[in-house]
């Protein structure tokens, strides 16, 4: 039976290559094509329209890298070919290198009034004509030149591609063949049943009756159609194979929802700019197979894309707003883009949604309901609460299928966040967001659904994506066939809260995961690009402070509030989150413009913030701005005062060995300037473990396996190098109220020095480490072994922080080598410990050693630079600058030295300013303080419990409130979960654990 089926196959194959294909086309005509080439970026229709062009012909060669040729084409359909069921196409191939979709040339057809009709891609290279034998046409052809970057040469081996300047500027492409061709349907359908048929039959076991019924088909069909005459026989052949389709799926069959999708990464291989073309091309594709397939539904993410859209093709956006009001092109996820979700910060993280979902609220009036991020590298444990704080009730993602070693036991479950929060999650079982709906892609789905026997249903999300494409007219072929057919799961199109609700509702009891959704993938992206993370923190750390200030400035004196040009910062920090932009996995334009917006941001917010202080005051001696929510140097929380410092620090000299001390701690550094030790002085407690030293550099190999941006690989730790030898160590100031003692060292062609910093009245010993970096597949760690036992370790997330094991007991620890973290991580004995704060470092590794003695102590390493070749070549190299606190005691001192590190005190000429809030309990924190989003006047305050306790705290009012309103993330009100009391002056606040709280103010 195998060998006769195999026999039968190769028959099969070798009729579909060389007889059915050819005879898609009944006949072809030329056409008359000219070109323009764009000089340099690209420009609108209306200006290429009006350029002169010249005649090519195929094998022309066109388009050097990121470059634009315009081609406009020309030609008559043959007035003897009859009209009828055959489809006119303009068959368009500008010099397809394979048929990688998304990753090579792309083009978008114009017709003359400049209306976008469709993409050219591989797989999808046509565009209907709809004219009558003896009609002519002429229509544009933007062609994208856009290089393959990802295969360019030696797979991962660096490549001038990245960059516009050094990219080469000689063609890379020579235009295929463009003419008028004629389609023949039947042949094309049978084509399309042949896949079906075939592709089952080998999905099912041998020896199964079904799988044999299709064989004996198959070979029916070849004996159906003359070789020599497929045209006229192409029905008898769809005939053979009628009775193996129509036979129903059966009772237990798994059962697909598939939504037509397009993973569109925002940057990634190609710059921004060619992410909006990529929009273009995906969305005309879009709405042209609408217009011909009423069954269509296709899901779209990321409001970024639709503004897009929005701001350059206006009348594809309202073709789009069309299709949304008739339920077809669905808007999903609710975010600004489809953004990591490990490296954001807290108020970042709640914009995404507020952005996302205002702009889909305001252009078509809907409110999505599920968090849509297939592609993230890993999953926070605060998502669960956010994403219900914006209204959101389902969580998406397929990327956890990329998981190294362990395989998450669940598609469908209930996600449950570090503050108790609970969304249905789902993961796609066809293990890809770029689906073809091909039976081995849903045979896979069935046997890999995990939830059998409790659930029968997933989604498959289908359509080119990456770079772009979308759904095709053979992927919606392929759903029809597979809707109710013996063998296959059945397949349904249909708008993915339609599958939410149905997988919710037949999963009654559902298994829960707890804590953060974490990827054994890609964990070097927590570091790649540390010039760019370093952009995004301090633009979150600028919009935070402009926010408060211009909101401050607004109660007290009046003053315009600046609501366009803050939306307008936050849309871009919000773009640059996206999970290949911040992650640091994108080409090198990409990072070049990313520092440019980064600065842009800076240029506009200081006068902000400096104009609305200086509102608030008079002319004041020694102020100081206090943007954090904790007091500092006696200046109050969100106020602006004078500094006031007690104490002193002293500096001594034993040897080699300075000791610096004030009254909080007391710390030694030896002739290395490594620090050996540092005595809490409130507890007499002494952090460094006996015969270790802190504060030590360290570099490894890095050549991961396989992706050089995104990865580090646990063998990284048998190439470790430390940096002990010392070209330097002098102490910069001596004493008074701070010391500095400056350590200087070199690796390679690199030169790093440290200054560390005591002050006067704090407990914590400051490290500022410039870099100027010059190594490539290199990673540069900081290292500090801590005094105490313990299992594991807590790292800062948004509106919290997660704790995970320090052990290796099961494979899922051992695989959680690299993890992301905020501002601080900690680890601790029994509320004593060490907070390790940094301003802008988000990789870590918390490890357990033997101790002298006895029992363990912990290293804490931040991960400062990995230095990849691929894709950006020039990444992480030159200046850098990361600053690190070392805070002796618990939690609490954690998360103000966090605070402290990412808002330190402005110098300002204003006298006192009162804060509008203050809170005194420290584990409740105010995030954020804001005007309203509708103008209103109101004060919006955003704060959490940030301790990990349950507590009771006032918010006390420094302006006249009507009372206090609860709302979600969108400022609606919502129903109250934590306002106990609320009057004038105050609110009184009951919160649990990590408990996110949005309240509005109503001005008096």
């Amino acid at each position: 039976m195998h060998q006769q089926q195999h026999a039968v196959k190769e028959r099969l194959d070798r009729f579909v290559r060389e007889r059915l294909e050819p005879a898609r086309e009944r006949a072809s005509a030329p056409v008359r094509v000219e070109a323009w080439a764009a000089p340099g970026e690209p420009v609108p229709f209306n200006e290429a329209a009006a350029q002169e062009y010249a005649p090519v012909e195929e094998g022309h060669a066109w388009g050097r890298a990121w470059g634009t040729v315009w081609f406009r084409v020309s030609g008559t359909v043959p007035a003897e070919w009859s009209a009828g069921a055959d489809e006119v196409e303009l068959s368009v191939d500008p010099g397809f290198v394979g048929d990688g979709a998304g990753f090579q040339v792309e083009a978008l057809v114009f017709d003359g009034s400049g209306r976008a009709l469709k993409a050219i891609e591989p797989k999808n290279d046509y565009v209907r004509l709809h004219l009558a034998p003896g009609e002519s046409f002429e229509l544009y052809i933007e062609a994208a030149a856009n290089p393959d970057v990802f295969t360019s040469g030696e797979r991962y081996a660096p490549t001038p591609l990245g960059r516009w300047e050094t990219a080469p500027d000689t063609p890379i492409y020579r235009l295929g063949r463009i003419a008028v061709v004629r389609r023949d349907a039947a042949v094309w359908e049978l084509v399309q049943d042949v896949a079906t048929v075939r592709g089952l039959a080998l999905e099912l076991p041998e020896g199964s009756p079904r799988r044999a019924e299709l064989f004996a088909a198959l070979d029916a069909m070849v004996d159906a159609v003359h070789p020599h005459d497929v045209h006229a026989t192409a029905e008898a052949g769809r005939e053979a194979l009628r009775e193996v389709l129509a036979s129903p799926a059966a009772r237990s069959a798994h059962r697909v929802w598939a939504v037509g999708h397009a993973h569109i990464d925002s940057a990634w291989l190609w710059p921004v700019r060619e992410t909006v073309r990529k929009c273009a091309r995906t969305f005309a594709n879009v709405l042209e197979l609408m217009d011909e397939d009423p069954d269509l539904v296709f899901a779209c993410s990321s409001a970024q894309q639709f503004a897009w859209i929005k701001e350059h093709y206006p009348e594809l956006f309202e073709r789009i707003r069309a299709r949304v009001a008739e339920g077809r092109f669905v808007p999903v996820g609710g975010m600004w883009v489809e953004s990591d979700t490990n490296m954001p910060g807290s108020e970042a993280m709640a914009r995404q949604f507020v952005e996302g979902k205002r702009f889909f609220l305001e252009e078509f009036g809907v409110d999505t309901r599920e968090v849509w991020l297939p592609d993230s590298f890993g999953y926070t444990g605060a998502l669960p609460q956010i994403a219900r704080a914006a209204g959101a009730g389902y969580f998406l993602t397929q990327k956890l299928s990329w998981n190294e070693v362990n395989k998450y036991p669940h598609h469908s479950f209930d996600w449950e966040g570090i503050d108790g929060t609970r969304v249905f999650a789902h993961f796609p079982p066809v293990d890809t967001y770029n689906s073809k709906l091909s039976p081995r892609e849903l045979a896979h789905t069935e046997r890999n659904f995990a939830d059998k026997g409790r659930a029968n249903m997933s989604l498959v999300p289908f359509g080119f994506g990456d770079g772009g494409g979308g759904p095709t007219r053979e992927m919606m072929s392929a759903a029809r066939r597979a809707a109710d057919l013996e063998g296959s799961p059945t397949v349904r199109i249909a708008p993915p809260i339609e599958f939410f609700e149905a997988a919710e509702a037949e999963l009654e009891s559902r298994p829960v995961w707890s804590g953060e959704l974490y990827l054994e993938n890609h964990r070097g992206t927590y570091a790649s690009q540390a010039r760019t993370k370093r952009g995004n923190r301090r633009s979150e750390a600028l919009l935070h402070e402009a926010e408060l200030w211009a909101a401050t400035a607004a109660v007290r004196t009046g003053a315009p509030y600046p609501h366009e040009l803050l939306r307008r910062a936050w849309r871009t920090v919000l773009l640059n989150q996206f999970h290949d932009i911040l992650p640091g996995s994108s080409i090198g334009w990409v990072y070049d413009q990313a520092a440019k917006e980064y600065a842009q941001i800076e240029a506009e917010l200081e006068p902000v913030i400096a104009d609305a202080v200086a509102a608030l005051g008079s002319e004041g001696e020694g102020g100081f701005v206090n943007s954090g929510p904790y007091p500092l140097d006696g200046v109050p929380a969100f106020g602006v005062g004078p500094k006031r410092v007690s104490g002193a620090v002293t500096v001594e000299r034993d040897g080699d060995a300075i000791t610096v001390a004030n009254d909080a701690v007391a710390l030694v550094l030896d002739a290395d300037g490594l620090i050996t030790s540092l005595v809490d002085k409130a507890t007499g407690r002494e952090t460094v473990p006996p015969g270790e030293r802190a504060g030590l550099l360290q570099v490894f190999t890095d050549t991961p396996r396989h992706y050089d941006a995104w990865d580090v690989d646990i063998e990284y730790r048998r190439s470790g190098r430390d940096l002990v030898a010392a070209e330097e160590v002098a102490v910069g100031e001596d004493g008074g109220e701070r010391a500095v003692v400056r350590v200087a060292r070199t690796f390679g062609s690199s030169t790093i020095m440290q200054t560390i910093t005591v002050e006067a009245g704090r407990g914590a010993v400051d490290v500022e480490t410039s870099v100027d970096w010059h190594e490539r597949q290199h990673m540069l760690k900081f290292a500090f072994p801590v005094d105490v036992h313990t299992a594991s370790a807590r790292s800062e997330i948004q509106f919290g922080h997660i704790e995970r094991p320090t052990h290796t007991n099961t494979s899922w620890d051992e695989a959680r080598f690299e993890t992301c973290a905020h501002r601080w991580v900690h680890v601790a004995e029994a509320g004593w410990g060490l907070g390790v704060a940094n301003d802008a470092t988000y990789g870590h590794d918390v490890t357990r050693h033997p101790r002298e003695g006895g029992g363990t102590f912990s290293v804490v390493r931040q991960t400062l630079l990995k230095s990849p070749l691929f894709p950006d070549p020039e990444a992480d190299q030159g200046g850098h600058v990361f600053r690190t606190s070392l805070v002796p005691g618990g939690v609490a001192e954690a998360v103000a030295a966090g605070y402290r590190l990412n808002l330190p005190l402005r110098a300002t000429g204003a006298g006192a300013v009162e804060p509008l809030v203050r809170v005194a309990n420290p584990a409740v924190v105010v995030e954020t303080v804001k005007l309203a989003e509708d103008d209103s006047g109101d004060v919006v305050v955003r704060l959490y419990e940030a301790h990990g306790t349950r507590t009771d705290a006032v918010l006390d009012l420094g302006f006249a409130a009507a009372g206090a309103v609860e709302t979600d993330l969108l400022e609606r009100e919502s129903a109250p979960a934590a306002v106990t009391a609320s009057g004038a002056g105050s609110v009184s606040l009951s919160l649990r654990p990590f408990q996110l709280v949005t309240l509005r103010l109503a001005r008096a």
